[in-house]
């Protein structure tokens, strides 16, 4: 008999994070349009017309890629990597962890196969051994050095285009001498052009930092629709454009497609809302690229469309006015404005982003290993004793309700 919790059972929950909402696609993008360079005017001025792929400059690296590349964290089908890279799209971004290093294999067959290495950005990501939980400094070296060796060999190449230290979420890592050290060994090797590192949490200080110190070339971060309050971040993002840092954005679509939206959202399609939030981001012209996440065609001519022009249309307009789409989307941006508010102390931020990949993303071992990096009684357990839980986002964020999803997974 299937484990029932507050109304819902997890054969329920799997479902519901697996439907979602549909996107309808926009079919007829030709493959191999020329790629025009994109303009530093502002974005409503910037777009190019007359059927070409708006470009920008990914800051001091010189690399002009089209402003719609691919996260390919999710994908599975080697065909739609494939016809990606047919349509247009020359960036795309992996990582050691995911799907367990499988996600690199493809990435790196599909590539060799079309023998398009020169042609195309591949950016990866390694994590840095945690000096400030107990590891030495002098492991850093030989464990990322380990790493990046074992991407190469996943990934088929003998370089990275950009290689990221992995979840970046503070600038005392990003100071961090062994670990900084350790990339610009791996750089000097030639075994990467250029470094950066990903941030989901405290980002503004960690892309502060990255500008500040200059030592990295590229800040691939989270910003959405759902963050148009966030004038840190914004900001930070500026300024550090302004400096020459390249600026990838991820999880332009507020963590995924597959979240149901409540009712006062369902007069749109997925298409429009996903649509919608991607140019919102690139409208930015600050924002160099972005790499949302497709897993199917249909997605994947939806999402680049956008790369031809960033001009809303009128139902595009209509949404980003006069719907709550903030509640609608419910986007955790790990801001930890919840914590103060847990009489428990649980690990709010850790939980709601591995909620993100399970029913969001559904891909339910992303969710468990995010999971399992919560400290010990900060996880769900630690809601055990409360009744009716008591943290409130300020950012319209149903926590009660997504704590209930994990207790069916990890109680």
């Amino acid at each position: 008999m299937a484990e029932r919790i507050t109304g819902i059972t997890r054969r329920d929950f799997m479902a519901t994070a697996a439907a979602g909402i549909v996107g309808a696609g926009l079919a007829g993008i030709p493959a191999g349009r020329t790629a025009a360079q994109e303009s530093p005017a502002p974005a409503d001025t910037s777009q190019r017309r007359g059927g070409r792929i708006i470009t920008r400059v990914l800051g001091k690296t010189g690399l002009e890629l089209p402003i719609v590349g691919m996260g390919v964290m999710t994908a599975e089908n080697p065909e739609v990597v494939r016809a990606a890279y047919g349509i247009g799209v020359r960036y795309f971004d992996t990582a050691a962890v995911y799907q367990g290093g499988k996600n690199e294999e493809m990435v790196g067959r599909v590539i060799e196969e079309l023998g398009v290495r020169d042609e195309v950005v591949i950016a990866t990501k390694i994590y840095a051994p945690d000096t400030r939980r107990g590891d030495a400094p002098a492991d850093t070296r030989r464990k990322m050095l380990a790493q990046i060796d074992e991407c190469l060999g996943r990934l088929r190449t003998d370089h990275v285009d950009i290689l990221y230290v992995h979840s970046v979420d503070s600038a005392e890592l990003v100071a961090d001498e062994a670990i900084h050290g350790a990339m610009e060994e791996i750089r000097r090797s030639g075994k990467t052009r250029f470094t950066g590192v990903s941030t989901h949490k405290n980002m503004p200080e960690v892309i502060s930092a990255v500008a500040g110190t200059g030592r990295y070339d590229v800040v691939l971060t989270v910003i959405n629709v759902t963050m148009a309050d966030y004038a840190d971040l914004i900001g930070a993002i500026r300024a550090a454009s302004k400096a020459g840092v390249g600026i990838v954005a991820m999880k332009t679509q507020a963590g995924g497609r597959r979240f149901p939206l409540p009712a006062e959202t369902n007069e749109y399609s997925g298409s429009i809302i996903n649509t919608a939030s991607l140019k919102w981001v690139l409208r930015m012209p600050e924002v160099h690229t972005a790499i949302p996440g497709f897993t199917s065609f249909e997605h994947m001519r939806e999402d680049f469309s956008v790369a031809y022009g960033l001009e809303y249309t009128e139902e595009e307009k209509c949404l980003l006015r006069d719907c709550d789409l903030k509640t609608g989307l419910g986007f955790c941006r790990q801001c930890g404005a919840c914590v103060a508010s847990c009489p428990a102390g649980a690990d709010i931020p850790a939980m709601m982003r591995a909620h993100m990949y399970a029913a969001q993303y559904s891909d339910f071992a992303r969710a468990r290993d995010a999971y399992r990096e919560i400290e010990r009684g900060r996880g769900v357990e630690a809601c055990r004793s409360c009744g009716n839980c008591r943290a409130v986002c300020p950012h319209a964020v149903g926590i009660a309700r997504r704590i209930d999803d994990l207790r069916l997974l990890y109680a």
